[in-house]
């Protein structure tokens, strides 16, 4: 005769297992007056009268878990509220505990000289050029070995004339004190001055080599000479723009004004050739 499939297995004494269709059905243990221990309690099970035991399952970690992350929260919390009520102005006299500082260790500056000017600045020119320097081998592709940089360079060139080379004779007058001629040098340029806050690197490309080896040899002066070379391009503009010849214009309509209001009615103001 074929099992039936859904037979209950029974225990001793008659009654079942605890199955998944009985998990509310516990063990109990037949009343027998035979099994008593004389404790009042029933003997234990031994063999396969035992019933069956879950498997133990011990979890670890989650309490700490938890615990970090409140804390955390908790954190985050107090320095919300913190920065907020500093921003807001709510507490003004508390500064953020957060906040950044710098520490200014420069040295006092060293005075190492004075000089008297006679210059007389006539004109002035800005300038921004473009510096275009690339680096490369031949035959080799620029992916592999590469350097190139755009540098963008702004500043100025004041046009002087230097007053403290005119030599004697350079004035002379007429007579009835009505016409003054002068002679004066050629204006000059002065030095280029970058203005730093204006001078930037636009963009650089590199190649692969190139990048490993400013691993482990980085130049600190690469950006000294981009500055250099940004001097020299303004200052070749400044020659090539007639700022030389504006400062002669400013300085002889400076020196006509100036003479005229003192009683000279002719003024010729010349310039030595450059």
């Amino acid at each position: 005769m074929a099992q039936d499939s859904d037979t209950t297995r029974l225990g001793p004494g008659g009654d079942p297992y605890p199955t998944s269709e009985l998990p509310e059905q516990a063990w109990r243990r037949p009343t027998d007056e035979h099994d008593d221990t004389g404790t009042g309690w029933p003997s234990e099970p031994s063999g396969d009268e035992r019933p069956p035991q879950a498997p133990i399952v011990i979890r670890t970690g989650g309490g700490v878990l938890r615990g970090l992350f409140f804390l955390m929260a908790t954190l985050a919390a107090v320095v919300a509220i913190v920065l907020g009520l500093t921003l807001t102005g709510v507490l003004p006299h508390l500064q953020n505990p957060f906040g950044g500082r710098t520490t200014d260790r420069s040295q006092p500056a060293l005075l190492k000289s004075i000089q008297d000017m006679s210059k007389y600045v006539a004109a002035q020119g800005n300038y921004q050029v473009i510096v275009d320097i690339q680096n490369d081998k031949k035959y080799i592709p620029d992916f592999l070995l590469n350097d190139r940089t755009l540098f963008v360079a702004a500043g100025s060139v004041e046009a002087y004339v230097d007053f403290g080379a005119i030599g004697k004779g350079a004035v002379t007058e007429s007579a009835d004190h009505k016409t003054a001629t002068i002679k004066l040098p050629a204006p000059q340029l002065n030095k280029p001055s970058i203005d730093h806050d204006k001078s930037y690197v636009f963009a650089q490309q590199k190649g692969v080599l190139n990048h490993l080896g400013d691993v482990f040899n980085d130049d600190p002066n690469k950006l000294q000479q981009l500055y250099q070379l940004g001097e020299q391009k303004i200052g070749d503009a400044a020659r090539d723009s007639g700022l030389q010849a504006k400062a002669e214009d400013n300085t002889r309509k400076m020196l006509e004004s100036l003479l005229r209001s003192l009683g000279y009615t002719t003024v010729t103001v010349d310039f030595a050739a450059p």
